[in-house]
């Protein structure tokens, strides 16, 4: 009897020592598991973090590089048009040695949509410490950016952005479009065989194809010579505005995006298309205002600015009122706006 019952203890210690084994061995187990899974997490977010990192780093510096590139462009800029998205457009022809042809400044008011036009002689005479000399030949020696820095200079303006264009691609533009009706003010009969230039064109409301309107705004007649040239360059824009603002234009936005991608060269980069999207977005049904740069030809047919007279207009276009008002209300909404007002 006594010997049972020390059989039954010993077989209870061995049970029990056998049950604290496999609970040691569970929570070894779970402990195993629960460092692999810790292990894991912490080698998963680690790699995220890396990644991460990685990612904000090339980001910062592409974005630094694109203010840097922003800056180098645009020079010292003037946060009294911060309101305004300033864009200078140039139509450059096709020679070996080309220069820009057509010099406008478009301009929207953020906020309103509103838009003004500058339209600049091509042989606008400049000086300054880097450049002397028409404006339009600039264009073969520094390219675009010189001009926005010319023409920033010039105005007193801010300028944001700049599109060129070839006049091919132009032409193309405009059938895309559909043509334009403009009507022309006089007979226009040129012929110059050396370029290979002609043009006839009659006079009252034409339907003009890409390759008629080039050479409605080539022509310089005998009257008002550049002069002339520039206020058809203004009809051109106003009566081009109206047709880009028909419904009929939206089913060719594919085409005419795809020529902005593949056949202009543009200052626009992809930090810039949220805000280029939003200004389009506003653009005002008014026709835009436009002036045409004051001053006057010298002797040798270079168009000298009026500085004063110069002042004044841009006053017109961006008044001070308009400023203070965009910047109170940027400070307000974080966001810079602005109108322009008596257009």
């Amino acid at each position: 009897m006594a010997n049972t019952t020390q059989d039954n203890i010993n077989k209870k210690r061995k049970s029990m020592r056998r049950r604290r084994r496999i609970k040691f061995f569970r929570l070894v187990f779970v402990l195993v598991i629960f460092g692999l899974i810790g292990s894991a997490i912490l080698f998963v977010g680690f790699t995220v973090y890396n990644a991460g990192s990685r990612v904000y780093n090339e980001f910062a510096d592409l974005y630094q590089g694109y203010n840097d590139r922003r800056t180098a462009r645009m020079g010292p800029t003037d946060p009294k048009f911060d309101g305004y998205t300033n864009i200078l457009i140039l139509g450059v022809d096709d020679n070996e040695r080309p220069e820009a042809d057509t010099i406008l400044l478009l301009s929207f008011s953020n906020e309103t949509g509103k838009s003004r036009i500058i339209s600049i002689p091509r042989d606008t005479w400049i000086t300054s410490r880097s450049n002397s000399g028409r404006l339009g030949k600039l264009y073969h020696f520094g390219g675009a950016p010189t001009l926005v820095r010319e023409i920033s200079r010039l105005l007193g303006i801010s300028i944001h952005q700049y599109i060129v264009i070839d006049m091919s691609t132009f032409a193309e533009l405009i059938d895309v479009l559909g043509g334009l009706d403009i009507y022309v003010e006089e007979n226009m009969d040129y012929d110059d065989e050396t370029s290979g230039l002609s043009i006839h064109i009659g006079q009252g409301y034409q339907h003009l194809s890409g390759e008629d309107v080039q050479k409605y705004l080539r022509y310089r007649g005998e009257k008002l010579g550049d002069v002339g040239r520039v206020q058809r360059q203004q009809k051109f824009i106003k009566a081009l505005y109206t047709k880009v603002l028909q419904l009929d234009t939206i089913p060719k936005l594919p085409a005419i995006a795809d020529l902005f991608r593949n056949k202009m060269e543009t200052s626009a980069e992809i930090f810039d298309s949220a805000h280029l999207a939003n200004v389009l977005r506003k653009m005002s049904s008014d026709p835009p205002t436009t002036l045409m740069l004051p001053g006057s030809e010298n002797v040798d047919g270079a168009w000298v600015p009026n500085t004063a007279e110069l002042e004044a207009r841009i006053s017109e276009l961006f008044p001070l009122q308009d400023i203070v008002q965009q910047s109170e209300a940027g400070d307000a909404d974080s966001e810079p706006i602005g109108e322009v007002a008596d257009e």
